[in-house]
């Protein structure tokens, strides 16, 4: 699969709807009218194939363009988000070496500029030499630099060669997240309908799947917790949805057993993926199960750590030593348990809290403390204690913030020792109104933790 392909798919649905954003609507062959557009421009700027071009915006007409226009010249393309904040931008250009940047405003302007920097890192390079574009992705850095993940492209478009249906899907994640650009290749590849989210509420998400009769979800286990709590489901009609799909952090049972009983006849499915192995197959146990069958990629467990070896893997990191092992399998950092012929991932190996020389994964605390009544949400972290090193936290917002708190954080503590190990249950608990999520509908454990 390469991109002209795609670009023969377009042709052959030039008068259907590829994209609905707000009260605009673009059919493939306008589409394909503003690539070629954004292909001329590329020649009369004289911006050179394996030239590392940074891409600000959101999903959006110009910037879908854009994105299959620099590939097609074999660019090495920087998707970033114009949701984050300005510093941390120039970060990233700094880090993926940008030699030009396309910036995308919410009304679909685009400027263009030239930096000072020059690409010569050796990742860039074997590209060059192979002729093939390249896509860099970020890690989130919350725990330090953030890691820029090096992909040949031709690789990640593998998986698109095998013909699929042609689905309506909201594209929920953002532009400069992997599961975001494999959710745009995923509709627009088959001839299917992206319709733009620009305010990711729930009541907003909910309002365009019925508007648009929106057949699939893809969108993150915190999100569908503000969902369930918002009600939004009852006051829209999400009947067309055909599936529900999560992933990018840990799905709480609770709200997973929930949203399969409130979506009988909805498929629920869980996904797997990492920035540096795209995406790829695995197959729950069942809708409310959080076990897991990985197909497609070479597997194993070493020390508790799941190892992946992917076809669809990275080339490498810009500015992080090497994370594959010698035989080629990439150290995830993620622990599993074995359960038969399942898997559970429990958490990342690196937000493992030790009290006192004893383990703990905030998920699995954070799964108790969830079942008492009057739980929104709930984030677990350390503090650094002069005796056992650290004590164990607990952020917890509440449904009913009239509750004193006194009494919920005697009724959370007296849960957690009846289901949990002493050093399980939390010493300090913070009750906040503040919800615990970033602009992504992911939990900001580290934000929280550093206060």
């Amino acid at each position: 699969m390469n991109i002209d392909q795609i670009l023969k798919t377009f042709n052959s649905h030039t008068n259907k709807t590829a994209l609905i954003k707000g009260s605009q609507t673009l059919t493939y062959g306008e589409l394909l009218k503003k690539i070629k557009y954004w292909q001329n421009y590329i020649k009369e700027n004289y911006i050179k194939s394996a030239e590392v071009v940074a891409l600000v915006g959101d999903f959006s007409a110009e910037t879908i363009a854009l994105f299959f226009a620099l590939l097609n010249h074999k660019c090495i393309l920087v998707p970033l988000s114009n949701k984050t904040v300005e510093e941390k931008v120039k970060e990233y250009l700094k880090i993926a070496e940008v030699e030009s940047v396309f910036i995308i405003d919410k009304t679909d302007s685009v400027s263009f500029s030239r930096l000072q920097y020059s690409a010569d890192h050796s990742i860039y390079n074997m590209l060059k030499q192979k002729q093939h574009p390249g896509l860099v992705a970020f890690t989130s850095g919350s725990s330090g630099v953030p890691k820029a993940a090096v992909h040949d492209f031709y690789q990640l478009l593998a998986p698109f060669g095998k013909q699929r249906s042609a689905l309506r899907m909201i594209n929920f994640l953002l532009f400069d997240h992997l599961g975001g650009i494999n959710t745009m290749l995923h509709i627009l590849c088959f001839g299917g309908v992206l319709i733009v989210v620009e305010d990711r509420t729930p009541d907003n998400v909910c309002e365009l799947i019925e508007k648009h009769r929106v057949e699939v979800l893809p969108t993150s286990p915190t999100f569908l917790n503000y969902l369930l709590l918002s009600k939004a489901y009852e006051r829209f009609d999400l009947s067309s949805l055909k599936a529900i799909t999560y992933g990018a952090e840990p799905m709480p049972e609770k709200t997973l057993k929930k949203l399969c009983h409130l979506f009988p006849t909805t498929k629920i499915k869980q996904t797997y993926g990492l920035i540096e192995t795209g995406s790829f197959k695995i197959k729950s146990k069942r809708a409310d199960s959080l076990l897991i069958k990985i197909g497609d990629v070479a597997w194993r467990i070493v020390d508790d750590v799941l190892q992946i070896k992917s076809d669809t893997s990275m080339i490498g990191y810009l500015n992080a030593p090497n994370p594959f092992t010698d035989d080629g399998y990439l150290i995830t950092g993620d622990m599993v348990e074995i359960h038969g012929e399942y898997l559970k991932i429990i958490g990342r190996k690196s937000e493992q809290i030790n009290i006192g020389g004893e383990k703990v994964f905030p998920q699995e605390v954070e799964d108790v403390i969830l079942e008492i009544k009057n739980v929104a949400e709930v984030t677990v972290y350390k503090e650094k204690h002069p005796l056992t090193g650290n004590i164990l936290c607990a952020k917890v917002r509440l449904i009913d913030e009239k509750e004193e708190r006194k009494k919920f954080t005697w009724r959370l503590k007296q849960h957690c020792s009846q289901v949990l190990e002493k050093y399980k249950v939390p010493v300090r608990v913070k009750i906040s109104n503040q919800k615990q999520c970033s602009v992504r509908f992911k939990k900001i454990r580290y934000e929280i933790e550093k206060g």
